[in-house]
């Protein structure tokens, strides 16, 4: 017999622990038969196995309240933190130092009070309701709990209320991040020759980082009917993000009864799924590699580097001061005012790259500052019934910088990027590109001084400046599409994409080694008309299979026959029978089990510099098998894999991990003092199963990136949705805590868990909790 459950009812603050019988029953609080205000909010949470929240309102601003108390239950430092940040007073609470400051500018000088009263501005009612709602439960989870919270931040003065501006802010940082918010430091510190003469200093104390953050990275597949045993839509989300910090998934089930009812993660600092599925359909995202921002080069005045020419006149930077509250190392409280020079394109940044001179500058403009639409997008998505559906959806234009892949029940598999970019043409980019030293070429740099390289107005579409989504690129299919962070051009090798700006992506280009294997993994799944399940197609990703390895390892091998010579590096002779050992026995997986895939991943690192090392160059002809082999007949490149091949064997002796020891005896994660295996590696080797650390004595710990929230959502052939998935670091943000890793030993074991979405399955959940709240 299954116990019921405890129920516990939350009035005005008072609570109380009800048997299940009473749970339908909530008694009003204060003298018998004295009249009780109707609550502004009320809201049910039942939490099943593993701490996943079941979030059911009747209306919209109860369901944002009871989604932001679930939430803060995982991740109130978290969010906490975020709120500090968004509000410049990093620098207030924790000191300066640490990027802090910078931060503190940037967000200061952005997120000002007038951009958050036009953000409000163009929200709808119910956008309106559901923000209100998310403040109050984040307050009202803070009146509840402060006693409770992780020992992470509890007592913590910085953790307080939150205001609705706080959540505009919260919310027009995400999209801004991974554009305009890779140039804190080059905001932060740009000053024009004049200032920073009489400073004595220079422009290079900045270097600007122009490879792609770290951290962000995915494989999508999803199947239409032809190629499923259902004959019915097949999905597989495989988002690789932080393990740590604010970019966490947190899995989370909402309801309004006959309105909404969608299931998946948010991030830690969303109020919304934004990866998930419901009874028609299932979604997810990949990175894509649309440009979300490009830098302007501004032609000075040579008597006032403060001016800049616009056509045929000067336009005056606008000086905006910023002033940050600081605390000191000894605990003083200061303020410091700081100075952030704007363009009308955007803030002006400076570092060596970057030089302002007297006779020129660097500007940035993004696209995403100017987007409001995500909360109207991710609405409509999670009420959406056909692919159609969702193909309106994102054509709102809330995606800031995501790939959109998605199935339905009806059988159509979907692929489309129609993220935020610039309103830029291939045309446009010619005419108006400035190239300049110590800038890669992959960066955009327009001509500032010329205002026909002012990115395009179109009036379909819902962002300033940005691309109108009937000029990005999509495909529906009845087979299969897929993505793994390479651009649309390959999505499925049958039907390239093309006719596409370079805005958006490249193509006919090298595609990756980890885009390679989930095509030829696919390829092999499908072969012949076989048809895919759900389990076929979960085992595909837990297979850990090193594509790289399958492709390449035995042109290494040749170069491990006896007799083998030692290599001589700068380190010193040595002798690679240790690392060719290991290697010969290696399955080519990287599961916890697997010994040797860490000499792959060490000697990969180094070998995939050598230039000229293919046998087969590239062909866009057959871009999924090319290039491959490897040039063991060419002597410089044999010499290059050996010494590869000793500089793996080195760093793994220097961290003390021996060559043949298993990967889960080297990668692992700390969970309340237990060290839990955790298959997977890195992508760039040619791994599709993701998981990215970094080689410190001992081994890989801790995980920085990888696989993270992983969903395999079908339809049974009566057309119910069958959804299974894993959070692989768990729900809480706290390790030590129950539910901070125990989904993440099932991930280490190879498993999933059913996804309890129908009510049948919460209801009958052996752990379920229920706590009703009224406010």
């Amino acid at each position: 017999m299954r116990l019921l459950p405890a129920v516990t009812t939350l009035l005005f603050g008072a609570s109380a622990t009800l048997p299940a019988q009473s749970a339908t029953t909530t008694r009003p609080v204060g003298k018998p038969g004295a009249a009780r205000a109707t609550p502004a909010y009320e809201v049910t949470i039942r939490w099943t196995s593993y701490g996943i929240p079941h979030v059911k309102a009747n209306d919209v601003g109860s369901l944002g309240f009871g989604f932001a108390y679930a939430t803060m239950t995982d991740a109130a430092c978290t969010i906490a933190r975020d709120m500090l940040m968004v509000r410049g007073e990093l620098s207030q609470t924790f000191g300066p130092d640490s990027g802090h400051r910078e931060s503190d500018v940037f967000h200061r000088a952005l997120l000002t009070d007038s951009a958050v009263n036009a953000f409000r501005a163009t929200q709808s009612a119910s956008a309106h309701r559901s923000t209100a709602g998310y403040v109050a439960g984040y307050n009202r989870y803070l009146k509840d709990h402060a006693a409770t919270l992780s020992p992470r931040c509890k007592g913590a003065a910085w953790v307080r209320p939150v205001t609705v501006d706080d959540v505009i802010r919260l919310h027009m940082s995400f999209g801004i991040r991974y554009g305009v918010g890779r140039f804190m430091k080059e905001m932060a510190t740009a000053a024009p020759p004049s200032d920073r003469k009489a400073a004595g200093s220079g422009d290079d104390a900045v270097q600007t980082d122009f490879d792609a953050p770290d951290g962000l990275g995915s494989n999508a597949v999803a199947m239409g009917r032809e190629v499923t045993t259902t004959g019915r839509g097949l999905l597989l989300g495989n988002p690789h993000y932080p393990w740590q910090g604010s970019s966490r998934f947190h899995l989370i089930h909402t309801t309004i009864p006959g309105q909404l009812d969608v299931m998946g993660v948010s991030l830690y600092s969303t109020n919304g799924v934004i990866i998930g599925f419901n009874k028609d359909i299932a979604w997810t995202h990949t990175v894509s590699t649309g440009t979300r921002s490009t830098l302007y080069a501004l032609a000075l005045d040579p008597n006032d580097p403060t001016r800049y020419r616009y056509g045929t006149a000067w336009r005056a930077l606008r000086r905006v001061t910023v002033r940050v509250p600081l605390m000191s190392a000894n605990g003083a409280a200061s303020t410091e005012s700081r100075t952030v020079w704007m363009s009308h394109y955007g803030p002006v940044v400076m570092s060596e790259q970057l030089p302002w001179t007297t006779t020129r500058a660097f500007a940035i403009r993004d696209v995403n500052l100017a987007n409001d639409r995500a909360t109207a997008t991710y609405d409509a998505l999670g009420r959406a019934r056909t692919i159609a559906d969702v193909d309106a959806a994102i054509s709102l234009g809330g995606v800031a910088f995501t790939n959109t892949i998605a199935a339905d029940r009806e059988g159509t598999a979907y692929y489309a990027d129609v993220s935020t970019v610039p309103n830029i043409d291939a045309a446009m980019l010619t005419a108006c590109r400035v190239q300049a030293p110590g800038i890669p070429a992959a960066i955009i740099v327009l001509n500032g001084a010329d205002p026909a390289c002012e990115w395009k107005q179109d009036k379909a579409s819902a962002v300033a400046g940005a691309m109108p989504p009937s000029a990005m690129p999509r495909l529906r299919r009845t087979d299969v599409v897929s993505n793994a962070n390479d651009s649309y051009w390959l999505t499925n090798p049958a039907a390239p994409i093309e006719g596409f700006s370079p805005i958006i992506g490249g193509e006919r280009t090298a595609r990756s080694l980890r885009t390679r294997a989930g095509l030829q993994f696919i390829a092999e799944a499908t072969a012949n008309g076989r048809k895919v399940s759900a389990e076929q197609l979960q085992a595909m990703l837990y297979s850990h299979r090193n594509y790289g390895a399958e492709l390449l390892l035995n042109d290494v091998l040749a170069l491990c026959a006896a007799p083998i010579a030692p290599v001589t590096t700068p380190n010193g002779s040595v002798d690679l029978s240790a690392a060719c050992s290991a290697l010969t026995a290696w399955d080519r997986r990287e599961t916890i089990d697997s010994r040797g895939a860490q000499v792959w991943r060490e000697f990969w690192a180094f070998a995939s510099r050598n230039p000229n090392a293919w046998t087969v160059p590239f062909d866009a002809a057959d871009a999924a098998h090319t290039p491959r082999g490897l040039a063991t007949d060419n002597p410089t490149v044999k010499e290059g894999l050996r010494r590869a091949l000793a500089q793996a064997q080195q760093r793994l002796a220097q961290a003390g991990v021996a060559p043949d020891a298993t990967l889960g005896s080297v990668q692992y994660e700390m969970r309340q003092g237990e060290r839990i295996p955790i298959p997977g590696g890195a992508g760039g080797t040619g791994m599709w199963s993701v998981i990215t650390t970094e080689l410190k004595p001992g081994g890989y710990s801790p995980i920085i990136h990888g696989n993270s929230y992983i969903q395999v959502v079908g339809w049974k052939a009566d057309g119910t949705v069958d959804p299974r998935g894993i959070l692989t670091y768990s729900q809480h943000e706290d390790p030590n805590t129950e539910h901070g890793g125990d989904l993440t030993r099932l991930y280490s074991k190879g498993e999933m868990i059913r996804l309890p979405f129908a009510e049948a399955d919460i209801v009958a959940d052996r752990n379920l909790r229920v706590v009703r709240l009224k406010q």
